[in-house]
């Protein structure tokens, strides 16, 4: 994580709030979406916050998307609503927003591994739903069900597929059982929130719209375009109990607004500052950065000659001034890829290929591939910081004789036609650690067989993708060194064929009052996470 500014003085608070707020130790992992730190910064920076918090306050926020989609979470994929599933909804295991640590929520502890494909794990005591019925084994196996059968239109079936089913053993045990050895057990069953049965079985959408969860707040109104209310949970029987009566959060997707709204004091915390207004913030709240794995990506129609030609894929990347990218476009706030992970990652290891800028080698490589006169239409997002670097992307690439015309269009009509096949290079920016931080997860996301491989960048019929998948599978069967030392080779093939290729890894800043603010620290990726934070008492 690293430090724009800070008032002289001002406490960052980034463990538990008071005797009463769960505390996590800080490991190697780090804030959601990198999975790294710098750990001499947050030794320095980090220190237990012991003022007492206010139990009756409001906490009020700035969120910069609009609110869409459901909060059912095996639907969920929308910023605002996965955000808000941190605050309403547990897993058995949960990864914690800003650490990235396993910790047991739902579950007493974490799951007891019986032998090398079964585990076990009890329900806490006194667990119960937002409307006060009990959480039973019979809700956990509904729920791994639901998002494990691939018909009902859920996301993260694919992040599951290790299981090989869940049973219940009594009112209060569930037993997992995975199909082969799996080392990710822990870090994936985040992925699957559990919902009561019957109220998501009697009324589906009114669920979506309106969730009922186990977790320390509970949603109680949520108006598109508006604001998200939360009310404080008592019946909460887990780690995280909510510090605050309760949160309001502004949807603002009008960056001025947030920015105003911060400057003001109406809110407590805003996330996603625009890179340009930190100095207008920095010397009047907190104001932090933190390294994300959150990628501007590449991606190329590999069925499209000369696209088809991995040295025409390179040239690509070496042709880009990443740095007066970032500088100029980002205003620093970004790193150059050096391989699928940010550096700050805790499985970071340098590609075997790394795009340095390099214009007569981008030159060399279209020569070699026999390419001459190349034209070509660059599709991107109107995503507003990929908006800034589009034209230094055009510039760089008509700086080696790739004549570019820029197509810049909302995500989902962008992708409706990359789908259909209308697709020579897009670059676009994407995060699926929303997810989970692991290497498999992170790199499944786009080179799962999926539509990623099949209808966009259409790679999955070569037989480099097969090998990636082995690589893959393979892996996840392994530990320590030797799982690592597969994921490497993996992060080696994607840098040499580049189907699919990070530029950049963002940085995400956050700003908080933490003159006011309790407990409070910024995570890595899309959303703010109040677990743990209160309203200091006046």
């Amino acid at each position: 994580m690293t430090s724009i500014s800070r008032r002289g003085g001002r406490r960052l608070g980034a463990l538990a709030a008071g005797a009463t707020a769960f505390a996590l130790i800080l490991s190697a992992c780090t804030p959601a979406g990198d999975g790294g730190t710098d750990e001499t910064d947050t030794d320095a920076e980090a220190t237990e916050d012991t003022r007492e918090v206010d139990p009756d306050a409001i906490i009020e926020a700035g969120i910069s998307y609009a609110l869409g989609g459901s909060f059912d979470p095996m639907l969920a994929s929308g910023a605002v609503t996965q955000a808000a599933n941190w605050h309403t909804m547990e897993a058995l295991v949960e990864l914690d927003p800003v650490t990235r640590e396993v910790y047991a929520a739902l579950a007493a502890d974490l799951p007891t591994q019986v032998d090398e494909v079964t585990y076990e794990a009890d329900l806490r005591e006194g667990a119960v739903f937002h409307d006060g019925s009990p959480v039973t084994s019979e809700d956990v196996v509904f729920s791994f069900e639901r998002v494990m059968d691939p018909t009902t239109g859920g996301f993260f079936a694919g992040f599951v597929e290790f299981i090989a089913g869940v049973e219940a053993v009594d009112e209060d045990t569930v037993r997992i059982t995975t199909d082969y050895p799996f080392s990710l057990v822990n870090e994936r069953l985040s992925v699957v929130k559990i919902v009561p049965k019957a109220i998501v079985e009697a009324d589906p959408e009114g669920f979506g719209a309106l969730p009922t969860g186990t977790g320390p707040y509970r949603i109680t109104s949520a108006v598109p375009d508006d604001s998200l209310e939360f009310e404080r949970f008592d019946g909460y029987t887990g780690p995280r109990p909510a510090l605050a009566a309760g949160m309001k959060w502004n949807l603002l997707s009008d960056a001025a607004a947030r920015v105003t709204a911060m400057s003001s004091g109406t809110i407590h915390a805003m996330e996603d500052v625009p890179y340009i207004d930190v100095p207008t913030l920095e010397s009047q709240v907190a104001v932090e950065s933190a390294q994300s794995f959150g990628l501007l990506f590449a991606m190329f129609n590999t069925d499209k000659a000369p696209f088809d030609d991995p040295r025409v894929r390179q040239a690509f990347f070496y042709a880009l001034d990443t740095e007066k990218i970032i500088q100029t476009g980002l205003l620093g706030n970004a790193a150059p890829a050096t391989s699928f992970l940010p550096e700050t990652h805790p499985n970071y290891n340098e590609a075997s290929t790394v795009y340095a800028y390099d214009p007569e080698r981008a030159e060399e490589l279209l020569a070699e591939a026999g390419v001459e006169d190349l034209s070509i239409t660059l599709m991107t997002t109107d995503t507003g910081w990929v908006k800034e670097v589009a034209p230094l992307i055009k510039e760089s690439l008509d700086a080696v004789g790739i004549s570019t015309t820029l197509d810049i269009g909302q995500s989902a009509g962008q992708y409706t036609k990359v789908d259909a096949g209308e697709l020579d290079v897009m670059v676009a920016p994407g995060d699926p650690s929303v997810f989970g931080n692991d290497p498999d997860l992170l790199m499944r996301w786009w080179f799962g067989t999926n539509v990623w491989s099949e209808s966009r960048y259409r790679w999955s019929d070569t037989e480099e993708f097969t090998q990636l998948t082995s690589l893959l599978d393979e892996a996840v069967r392994l530990e320590g060194d030797e799982q690592q030392a597969r994921w490497n080779e993996a992060f080696d093939l994607m840098s040499e064929e580049v189907p699919l290729y990070p530029i950049l890894h963002r940085q995400l800043p956050t700003a908080w009052d933490d003159e006011r603010l309790v407990g409070f620290a910024p995570v890595a990726m899309t959303g703010l996470s109040f677990l743990d934070v209160g309203v200091a008492a006046e």
